[in-house]
């Protein structure tokens, strides 16, 4: 039981001196890649940079006691840094001991229903986000983000957080761009983009080895940071008017308490749900795609707990909400990372330079911060995903359409909640009108086949129907209606067989629907047989009375249902 809630302890005892070499080499790289990360999710939250180190400290030492992904890297993520932005935003003012106050509550309610959750094992609330809401609700965010950093890319203060205003806003300031600030963050933005695109390539072409091409391809926003700080610092460009992170704290995080004001927990508990639900989707589907590559699992219930003690963690050390990043989790990945104690590793690294290095990111500029943004957000955008859609599915499309149209118009809370909602709803529409075909038996075989999709053999007298849908109370109605239409037009009908091969569930909606069936088809002459019913279908159907009035039997098979009643009435 213990080992259910501690993970550790079912690898900690193995460990030796070979993983801990992989895991140090891993969290060292982790280190240097996502302190320009850390420090830039903060800044996209409207928090003081030094929060997003803050944050990848003891919730990522959590994570290593509680979590099951050996490689999953825990911080400050772009798209929660958003959400966060966008929920704290709306009770206080940026900048205000009472924004930051309001950040800890969130983590601290993000951490209660993350834990809650994974405790009530309710790892299934994940799947009522169905991938095309998830893949609009990231590529809406994609663009909010990157609209967000054009003021700081260009110089320009705007003051508007949505979409349509900033853009209006921005319009009316591009006379007041400010040069060397367009210079480093356009610089930086293009520097980072063809590292992207034409840096692995180059590199290999130059004679290095393949991970070393892609330590240093990644390597990309620390040479970006070190390259603008040391420009800004010896040219003094910020006497000048570019923007930078400032003095940032010298130490470990303070402790701190998240105060207790109704009013306040009232309004964050909905986005706090929403920042845990998105957080844990990004992060079990990318901790078990990775557990996938080394034949290993994951638990999805117990993620939520590591994730709660995160969060947890994070609200009392003067941080932010924290999920399992993309970017940090495949560099974590790729450096070797071996067991969760790589996490340590890096949560140390990262406290080494919250202790000593602070004072030479002072002269970081927020235009890097904010070109490192705009790149590692591309990765939200999934355009061919969205083709693929469009071509497959139009109600699923229509689902991913308006989460993105809602996300960029409304905000984020009203893209996803819509989304969700519009799934749920098609869902709901296409399950109460159930697909069903009468069949027909293959000539000389005992398969059985849809009468309007193949040669089939079939007699007046018997109607083979089969149900392709668990039946409940949205469909239970239609259900009916197709039998009575199926009796109106063949007066020779003597008996109806229901196949149950689809149906894994029968409510009592649906079992009172078959009741009505069985005493209309009764006042018909018409006999009233299922076949192929699931065990744990047939178990339900046992514990009511409507097995003792069905008028009919429970054939095993469709064949058996064929051989027996299709012989002519006596």
């Amino acid at each position: 039981m213990l080992r259910r809630y501690l993970p550790i302890l079912t690898w900690l005892p193995h460990y030796n001196r070979r993983l801990g070499g992989a895991d140090l080499l891993a969290g060292v790289i982790v280190t240097v890649m996502v302190i320009p990360q850390s420090l830039a999710y903060a800044v996209l939250a409207g928090l003081p940079a030094v929060v997003g180190l803050y944050a990848s400290l003891l919730p990522a030492l959590a994570y290593v006691v509680l979590g099951t992904s050996r490689t999953l890297a825990v911080g400050p993520v772009a798209i929660v840094a958003l959400m966060t932005g966008a929920a704290l935003s709306g009770v206080a003012t940026p900048g205000t001991p009472d924004y930051l106050q309001a950040a800890l509550v969130l983590s601290l309610l993000s951490g209660l229903m993350l834990l809650l959750m994974g405790l009530l094992r309710m790892g299934f609330v994940a799947n009522f986000l169905s991938h095309p809401v998830i893949a609009g609700f990231l590529a809406a965010s994609g663009l909010l983000i990157a609209a967000s950093q054009i003021g700081h890319l260009l110089g320009v203060e705007l003051v508007a957080r949505d979409l349509l205003p900033r853009l209006v806003e921005l319009v009316g300031g591009l006379a007041d761009i400010h040069l060397p600030t367009l210079a480093i963050g356009a610089g930086s933005l293009l520097f980072l983009l063809l590292l992207r695109q034409y840096g692995r390539s180059t590199l290999r072409g130059l004679g290095l080895s393949r991970p070393l091409a892609d330590l240093l391809t990644r390597s990309g926003p620390v040479f970006a940071v070190v390259v603008t700080t040391l420009a800004t610092w010896q040219l003094e460009l910020d006497a000048i008017g570019v923007a930078v992170i400032g003095d940032i704290p010298q130490g470990l995080p303070p402790l701190s308490i998240p105060g207790f004001d109704a009013s306040l927990w009232q309004a964050l508990l909905v986005p706090a749900l929403l920042i845990s639900v998105v957080g844990f989707v990004e992060s079990v589907s990318m901790g078990q795609m990775l557990a996938a590559r080394r034949r290993e699992r994951i638990s999805p219930n117990q993620e939520l707990v590591g994730l709660g003690g995160a969060n947890l963690a994070a609200a009392f050390t003067s941080g932010m909400p924290v999920s399992g990043g993309l970017t940090r989790t495949v560099i974590n990945y790729d450096a070797g990372a071996q067991t969760p104690l790589a996490g340590m590793f890096a949560a140390i690294g990262i406290g080494a330079v919250t202790l000593f290095l602070t004072p030479a990111l002072a002269y970081l500029p927020i235009a890097t911060l904010a070109a490192t943004i705009t790149v590692s957000i591309l990765t939200l955008i999934d355009i061919p995903l969205i083709r693929q859609t469009w071509r497959y599915s139009r109600s699923d499309f229509a689902a991913m359409a308006v989460t993105i149209l809602l996300t960029l118009v409304e905000g984020v809370e009203t893209g996803i909640i819509s989304g969700v909602a519009i799934s749920i709803g098609l869902f709901l529409y296409r399950t109460s009108r159930p697909h069903s075909a009468l069949v027909g038996r293959i000539p000389g075989t005992e398969h059985f086949r849809n009468v309007e999709r193949h040669e089939t053999e079939t007699v007046s007298h018997v109607a083979l129907l089969r149900i392709d849908e668990s039946l409940y109370f949205a469909n239970a109605r239609y259900l009916e209606d197709t039998v009575y239409d199926l009796v109106a037009t063949r007066p020779e009908l003597e008996h109806v067989v229901l196949i149950c091969s689809a149906v894994n569930l029968i409510d009592a909606s649906a079992l009172e629907s078959l009741d009505a069936i069985n005493a209309r088809l009764k006042d018909s002459r018409v006999t009233l047989h299922l076949a192929e019913v699931k065990g744990p279908v047939m178990d339900r159907l046992k514990c009511s009375d409507f097995l003792d009035d069905m008028t009919g039997r429970v054939f095993l098979s469709t064949f058996a249902a064929w051989r027996e009643l299709s012989r002519p009435s006596q």
